[in-house]
């Protein structure tokens, strides 16, 4: 009994080797009708051969049939010429350099307005009045003046018909004369000194003549151009420099160009570069200038900078407030190798990349740094060179086979 034990546990151990190397035999049979199978169905339309190639190396391989090279179009890598510019958004103001606060000479006390905010204005053109005591005291004086004028003159003329009969000496005749002048440029000072408040000859001479006083002052536009500003109403007291003026007026037929510039494109803008500026309200104009004024610093929260030209507007199309997209000429235009933008793939990483070709039907993946965009192209600075073959457009289907996307 215990001579027949360990005869029939050898048996055992070797019925159980004997069916464990035929399961191994089984599953490499399988694996290698696997291998066979794909092998022979790789390559067909719609299968691409994909060779990873070396990851480290950023190097992808895929190769594409006939039908699928219908898919794509190839081109070579060629010199393009890009302009160096940057592009800002901003907007069209007055032209304050060109703005006139519009003050009254003397104090006053407004009476009545003759201009509404955005009228167009010419130069001399009455703007308001008011009731100037400057001006009364003026008048008064010059009232005063040629009262004692023409008495003066009455007794000069009586005193020549004295001396004419000896009945005045010489020198009082004389001191009469000397009465007559002081009154006369007495009047002729008083004259003046109602001219300064804007008074006409005319209508200093009715005032002499009628002996009234005219008490309003009319303050006219020192300048022709559009009223921007109005802070006065009637009934106020206003005094020459006390701010706010009553009246503002702009020359519009020259405007501001206000660029807002990102911070990183501050240091390229220099005073004299051209800039082509469009806005919205005059689709398919275009307005140049030159740049008059660059910003000493940088909004630190919008991180943008003020970059400001002043352009000719005879025609006033130009609007404050109008929305205009600005590009700014920074230096020469510069030929240098290019690719399409639909040539160039952003990966998940950010880096760019593109799909070179020697025979095209292999077509190998090579990351590229690319730099300006100008008119469909991208400036390839490097990772290419010009004349390699690269394909121009359909490159994002190269990359979703690579990736194990759907063609």
């Amino acid at each position: 009994m215990h001579d027949r034990w360990p005869s029939m546990w050898h048996t055992w151990r070797s019925w159980r080797n004997r069916r464990a190397a035929l399961a191994g035999l089984t599953i490499m049979a399988l694996a290698i009708v696997g291998s066979v199978y794909l092998l022979a169905h790789a390559g067909g339309p719609g299968n691409p051969i994909v060779n990873q190639g070396n990851r480290a190396s950023d190097s992808n391989t895929v190769e594409l049939s006939d039908a699928q090279l219908q898919m794509i179009d190839i081109g070579v890598v060629s010199e393009v010429t890009f302009p160096l510019q940057r592009e800002a958004v901003g907007s069209i103001d007055f032209n304050e350099d060109l703005e006139t606060q519009v003050f009254p000479p003397y104090q006053g006390r407004i009476v009545q307005l003759l201009a509404k905010l955005g009228d167009d204005v010419a130069k001399g053109q009455m703007l308001f009045t008011i009731e100037s005591p400057d001006l009364i005291q003026a008048e008064a004086s010059l009232i005063a003046a040629a009262g004692v004028l023409d008495l003066t003159t009455r007794a000069l003329e009586r005193a020549k018909q004295l001396h004419d009969v000896q009945g005045i000496a010489d020198k009082d005749l004389e001191q009469t004369i000397s009465d007559q002048q002081s009154a006369q440029g007495a009047l002729n000072a008083a004259r003046n000194g109602v001219s300064v408040f804007g008074k006409s000859s005319a209508q200093i001479e009715r005032i002499v003549q009628a002996r009234t006083i005219d008490p309003y002052l009319v303050v006219q536009s020192p300048v022709s151009g559009r009223v921007t500003a109005r802070n006065a109403a009637p009934g106020v007291f206003v005094q020459p420099g006390v701010p706010p003026a009553p009246y503002s007026v702009v020359d519009i037929s020259r405007v501001w160009l206000n660029a807002s510039v990102t911070e990183s494109d501050m240091p390229l803008v220099r005073n004299g570069q051209e800039i082509h500026v469009e806005v919205m309200a005059l689709p398919g104009r275009t307005f140049d200038g030159r740049i008059s004024t660059v910003g000493s610093m940088v909004d630190p929260q919008l991180h943008r900078g003020l970059v400001r030209a002043a352009i000719d507007d005879p025609r006033h199309e130009l609007l404050p407030g109008m929305f205009a997209s600005f590009v700014i000429v920074i230096g020469e235009p510069m030929r240098t190798r290019a690719i399409p933008f639909d040539g160039v793939v952003r990966e998940g990483n950010g880096t760019m990349t593109v799909w070179v070709t020697v025979d095209r039907h292999h077509f190998t993946q090579r990351v590229v740094k690319i730099g300006l965009q100008s008119s469909g192209y991208d400036q390839v600075l490097d990772g290419v060179d010009a004349g390699e073959q690269v394909v121009v457009k359909g490159a994002i289907l190269l990359d979703n086979m690579i990736n194990g996307g759907e063609t």
